[in-house]
């Protein structure tokens, strides 16, 4: 892994950003920073806004006010530079059911320029990593679910990216799958790369460095799993508690007006 240049204290800066596509509010006023060298979290209801913020970050779509930034580049006017800084996984990432591991990987590698000595190093490096060396060879339409988001995974981290975002990568994805995936992530940190990562599952939530819990377009907290919780036995009770207190205020300003 690269070690890159000395990034700031804050390697991710969201600064009071929103997005609306025709009528509907996908994420408003949100402000967030984000330190290096963390996995860092989203969590919450489902429409929150979770997936729209990380394609933001991830320069796939402009946010309509507000600005991010990644190492102290704006997204919007140095979109070219921080693309060769970021490894993006959306829910569906685009694998070649046709073309066996070692042939998707490849691909990946032409589309980064990855030539020489570094191709078969970092083929080596990131199929072992993912325990898929024993089956390069398979197609990966052949592959289990899990099998499929760790070579995902491991295309997405050819290019060795400073900065990795991750959007719900191990839905349906079995117990294992999802302890080795994190696995992978947790050594990924330990390297000094920042993840941002999306999940439906709270026990990933608590591995997470810190979180920002999102609902309704916003991001109602940020912090550690045990700032988050507050005091309650479990994440999920927390999460549920906050939601519902947003809710009905919603509901109660709605009568009131």
């Amino acid at each position: 892994m690269s070690s890159g240049p000395p990034v700031s204290e804050s390697f991710v800066t969201a600064e009071n950003v929103s997005k609306k596509f025709q009528s509907v509010i996908a994420v408003q006023d949100v402000s967030l920073q984000i330190p290096a060298a963390v996995i860092f979290g989203f969590v919450g209801s489902d429409g929150a806004g979770k997936s729209t913020l990380l394609r933001m970050i991830a320069t796939m779509i402009r946010p309509d006010t507000g600005r991010i930034t990644i190492d102290g580049m704006d997204v919007t006017s140095r979109k070219r530079a921080i693309k060769e800084t970021i490894g993006y996984m959306p829910q569906k990432f685009g694998l070649y059911r046709d073309l066996t591991v070692r042939e998707n990987l490849d691909f990946f590698m032409d589309i980064f320029g990855i030539k020489g000595a570094q191709r078969e190093r970092r083929r080596e490096r990131y199929l072992g990593f993912s325990n898929l060396l024993p089956f390069e060879e398979r197609l990966a339409g052949d592959l289990s679910g899990g099998m499929k988001q760790k070579l995902g995974l491991a295309c997405v981290l050819v290019n060795e990216p400073r900065l990795l975002i991750l959007d719900e990568p191990t839905n349906g994805v079995d117990p294992v799958s999802r302890q080795e995936f994190w696995d992978i992530l947790l050594q990924m940190k330990a390297d000094g790369m920042t993840i941002l990562i999306s999940t439906a599952y709270l026990d990933e939530g608590e591995k997470c460095d810190r979180l920002a819990l999102m609902h309704a377009s916003r991001v109602l907290a940020t912090g550690t799993p045990d700032e988050i919780r507050g005091g309650r036995r479990e994440l999920e009770e927390a999460l549920i508690a906050r939601i519902k207190e947003v809710d009905a205020a919603i509901v109660n300003e709605k009568f009131e007006y």
